[in-house]
């Protein structure tokens, strides 16, 4: 089949992070019926409301994607692999060393070279912000700008996240910021298994000294590997979920709401919530 010329596969490529955000993270296909492909939209079309890239549509034949390990419609889809048990909750830093803390966890990191993605990584993206902070985000992993200056958040998607949490009365340098993996997945894809379960020990030692009262996840890859579930983001917002000792609240990634502006609305409605538990009111610090 032939390649995929560069816009339709950038436009895919946005598609399939779209529809990631959402949770929606396994896609299977299937034979197609020749006769049935006039029923789908027009060829070099992506994102019609009547082509949503999901299980069952002829979308991947027609553009020339292939699976080599993708079940067939009588093969029993394999089974999804098992998450990495969290360690054990650390011992309570006291607040003045909590600092000093968090440098030995980075220096234990050192030039990591425990998976794949050092190979593309310029540098290693740690954590930003406050080691005394009662907010805690999470995100995925570092993006080109990010990987070019070493810190968390700082493109297009940090100058949103900056914002948003201004709205909640907070300055970035009272917060902390990490991501699941330090270093940058190729062309931003999401991490593999193997990546972020290798990397997120060390987020869960950031976690255990900052001891923040409330950590926000952003977007379905946060929330994955945090909760040790994979569900669509519908199920596990709106609501606040126990983990280690804080309080967790999920909600949309900023480069996801650049994407679909129309979920800023129900991503405040999540801060709200987070600010509810810190006892925040919008505006106020």
């Amino acid at each position: 089949m032939p390649a995929l010329d560069p816009a339709t596969r950038e436009a895919l490529e946005a598609r399939l992070r779209f529809y990631r955000e959402l949770g929606l993270t396994d896609f299977y296909r299937r034979p197609v019926d020749a006769s049935q492909m006039s029923a789908v939209a027009p060829e070099g079309e992506l994102g019609g409301a009547g082509e949503a890239i999901a299980p069952g549509l002829a979308t991947e034949a027609r553009n020339g994607i292939t699976q080599t390990s993708t079940p067939q419609e009588n093969e029993p889809i394999p089974p999804r692999k098992s998450f990495q048990a969290p360690p054990p909750v650390a011992p309570e830093v006291p607040t003045a060393d909590r600092a000093a803390a968090l440098r030995l966890i980075r220096e234990e990191i050192g030039d990591c070279t425990r998976c794949a993605l050092h190979k593309g990584r310029n540098q290693i993206v740690f954590a930003d912000g406050d080691a005394n902070a009662r907010l805690l985000f999470v995100g995925e992993g570092p993006g080109a700008d990010e990987d070019a200056q070493g810190l968390p958040f700082v493109g297009r998607a940090g100058q949103l996240l900056n914002n948003m949490i201004a709205a909640m009365g907070l300055k970035r340098e009272e917060v902390y910021i990490a991501n699941v993996v330090k270093c940058r997945p190729p062309q931003n894809r999401t991490p593999e298994p193997e990546e972020a379960n290798t990397c997120s020990p060390f987020l869960f030692r950031q976690i255990d000294v900052v001891r923040p009262e409330v950590i926000v996840a952003l977007g379905a890859t946060a929330a994955t590997y945090l909760l040790g579930q994979r569900q669509p983001l519908a199920g596990l917002r709106g609501r606040v979920h126990s983990f280690r000792g804080s309080k967790l609240i999920v909600t949309y990634h900023p480069a996801f709401l650049l994407r679909d502006p129309r979920q800023k609305k129900e991503a405040w409605a999540d801060l709200q919530i987070a600010m509810r538990e810190l006892g925040l009111k919008a505006g106020n610090s």
